[in-house]
């Protein structure tokens, strides 16, 4: 991009802080990019923020309220300062909405040159060569996925991209996508027949080439883990990156700087392993014996688990994990070792017919490596646990990624050079929820960034008028087993006075199930309200329903959800005017990676409860909160069905986390609340 802002009218000697905010000024060039922009002096306050940070170098913490126009905020700055910029968000959606709608917008309306360019990992891909060999795969589930397999084949010859975002139709859940994708472990890489056209590798190529690349958290640490994405070359290369939805960082970070193996990976080796034996080197080894003994030892080390909860994790302080026969355990580990071994020999004695041997011989090591790690004992200051589904996931990882921050992002300790680098660096990290107290520590300590620059910008929403908050006094404790019964019959009663536009958030899986059976059940062949369930329809499909409500002659909606719709989802207007939900969101007290951030704060003499659990319920419950009221005009309800938000010490300090909504106090103001929306 060079000195891109150079072309920008007004530019030239101008400080690039002053470049920003002429930018947001009434009738100014943002006005032309953006459909019935106002001016609001938090978002131009944190434009000024961020082009500071760009022309300083550093780091920059900036939580901004719903409403403020955050990405306007770093984009605006970004683009004029002319530096080559990276972009990371934590969902796909954001990042397609970047890359498709507000970077082009805005660089038009700046009359900037900008090159674009949208990096995924490789998962988002359709790889040729693995589509050609799942034609000739026998193990496809049924039919259904031979049907998808051909639309994906038809769509194939049109792609240019290779991204299967774009492919109309296509279920984000399906089973086929493993058959057509690649992963780091059976890539072959430049030994491939297909390497010369390869989507992953063009969109890396033209990563690297742009001014401004957008790509997702997962990519970013996939890469600060393995040095593999691409993002090696790249980064070195860019001074500017961003963070959005940057509270998802820490949790996204630790999946990938610790050590993973899995009985899904080994099954998968296995399928690979059949389906190439059979197609390039039938009847020159054994393979559907190999094959049977590699998928028992996975299913029989599954086994050992037994009738644990599906969903669950398992602590893993001694030699098994907790409540797993340690013998037992240990035999299974060694029987799949030896049988990956095994696969490893065969695959030897037919290495020079096809890659794909080369590298599958390469994945048997790999994940023989991987799991004869996990009987050894764990790196210090790590924790270990088993992911507990269909399959098992042997995972160890940090606590949190302040140390990789420090040292492979800020540079802490560098010197010569690579200080100097790191030094001009800007780093920006942004949300609408990053803690609840001055300093965001919430955010910031376990990210590394406690000497970060700390900026809060409030939402402009005038929150006492457009929402009200209101906790039922009379319902049972959060632990009663009736619980989750009450909760829907309030739902119910709510929904049907507005004609549905109510979502229900729920704390667990378990909820979500009664919950959504319940309300199912209760509006069953009802031609006024529809009941979706999230985990029934793919979530893109849901949040379309759920949009449109009652429109067109439709019935309105009542969406259950748990877990990934709490944040980044978008329902403005009136389809979305009651919030419902079931519990404080404090993290499950039995998980391992809970339980030993808690036992180290205790080391530290800190409270866990108070310097761990209230504020991950505070930032949890006010992204909830945050589905609620989403433009200027929005008028809704926020219903905690918790009674600890009033009666306990800490709801103090919950309630004032949520937007400054009035609150509402009992069920008569709360049914005259609801007949003004119905009205």
């Amino acid at each position: 991009m060079g000195d891109a802002a150079a072309g920008w009218p007004g530019a030239g000697t101008q400080r690039l802080e002053d470049l920003a905010r002429e930018a947001f000024v009434p009738g100014g060039v943002l006005s032309r990019a953006a459909e019935a922009f106002r001016p609001r002096s938090g978002q131009t306050e944190m434009a000024a923020a961020v082009a500071r940070t760009i022309e300083q170098g550093g780091a920059l913490v900036v939580e901004a309220g719903t409403g403020v126009g955050k990405t306007f905020s770093y984009l605006v700055p970004a683009l004029l300062s002319g530096e080559r910029v990276l972009l990371s968000t934590a969902t796909k959606t954001l990042q397609d909405q970047l890359f498709a709608r507000d970077l082009p917008r805005l660089a038009d309306a700046l009359g900037l040159p900008v090159r674009m360019a949208l990096l995924k990992g490789r998962g988002s891909y359709l790889c040729t060569h693995r589509l050609e060999m799942a034609r000739q795969d026998a193990n496809l589930p049924d039919r259904t996925a031979v049907r998808t397999l051909a639309k994906i084949e038809e769509w194939a010859q049109g792609t240019r991209t290779g991204d299967l975002a774009e492919m109309p139709g296509l279920d984000e859940r399906s089973p086929v996508l493993p058959f057509v994708t690649s992963t780091r472990e059976n890539c072959l890489g430049s030994q491939c027949p297909k390497f010369r056209n390869c989507h992953v590798n063009n969109a890396r190529r033209e990563a690297l080439a742009a001014d401004v690349v957008v790509i997702n958290h997962h990519l970013f640490f996939a890469d600060l883990a393995v040095r593999e994405s691409g993002m090696a070359e790249l980064l070195p290369t860019v001074r500017v990156v961003i963070f959005d939805e940057a509270h998802q960082l820490n949790e996204t970070g630790v999946q990938f700087l610790g050590q993973q193996a899995g009985t899904g990976q080994v099954l998968d080796f296995t399928r690979d392993m059949l389906g190439a034996g059979l197609q390039f080197a039938r009847g020159l080894v054994d393979w559907q014996q190999l094959a049977a003994a590699t998928e028992r030892a996975a299913r029989d080390l599954r086994l050992v688990v037994g009738r644990a909860t599906p969903g669950s994790r398992l602590r893993w302080t001694g030699a098994a994990p907790e409540g797993v026969d340690e013998r037992m355990w240990g035999g299974a580990l060694e029987q799949m070792e030896r049988s990956l071994a095994q696969a490893a020999e065969g695959l030897g004695t037919v290495s020079e017919i096809a890659p794909d041997f080369v590298r599958l011989h390469e994945r048997a090591a790999l994940l023989a490596q991987r799991l004869a790690a996990f009987t050894r004992e764990p790196e210090p200051g790590a924790v270990r646990w088993v992911d507990v589904s269909t399959h098992l996931r042997l995972v160890e990882s940090p606590l949190d990624i302040a140390e990789a921050v420090q040292q492979k992002l800020l540079k802490s300790g560098a010197t010569g050079g690579e200080a100097e680098a790191a030094a001009r660096r800007a780093w920006v990290f942004t949300s609408a929820t990053l803690g609840d107290d001055a300093r965001l520590s919430w955010f910031t300590e376990p990210c590394g960034l406690g000497d970060a620059e700390v900026l809060r910008v409030a939402s402009p929403f005038d929150y006492p008028s457009q929402a009200a908050v209101y906790v039922p006094r009379q319902l049972p404790r959060p632990n009663d087993p009736a619980h989750s019964g009450a909760v829907a019959a309030l739902a119910q009663r709510a929904a049907q006075r507005i004609g549905g536009r109510t979502m229900v958030l729920t704390t667990t899986l378990r909820a979500l199930r009664a919950i959504g059976e319940q309300l199912q059940a209760r509006f069953q062949g009802s031609a006024a309200i529809e009941v979706l369930v999230q985990g029934q329809w793919p979530k893109r499909r849901l949040i379309e329903r759920f949009r449109e409500g009652a429109a067109e002659g439709r019935p309105g909606c009542i969406l259950v959800a748990s877990a990934s719709f709490w944040e980044g989802v978008d329902v403005p207007g009136e389809a979305l005017q009651l919030v419902v939900i079931d519990k404080l969101p404090f993290p499950p007290p039995g998980d391992p990676l809970v339980e030993a951030r808690g036992q180290r704060l205790e080391l530290q003499g800190r409270s866990p409860f108070n310097d761990y659990f209230v504020p991950e319920a505070a930032v949890a419950l006010k992204q909830g909160a945050g589905r609620l009221i989403r433009r200027e005009s929005d008028q809704g309800l926020l219903v905690v069905c918790d009674t600890r938000l009033v009666q306990m010490s800490y709801g103090r300090r919950l309630m004032a986390a949520l937007p400054p909504m009035r609150r509402l106090n009992d069920e008569t103001e709360f049914d005259e609340a609801l007949g003004r929306l119905g009205g």
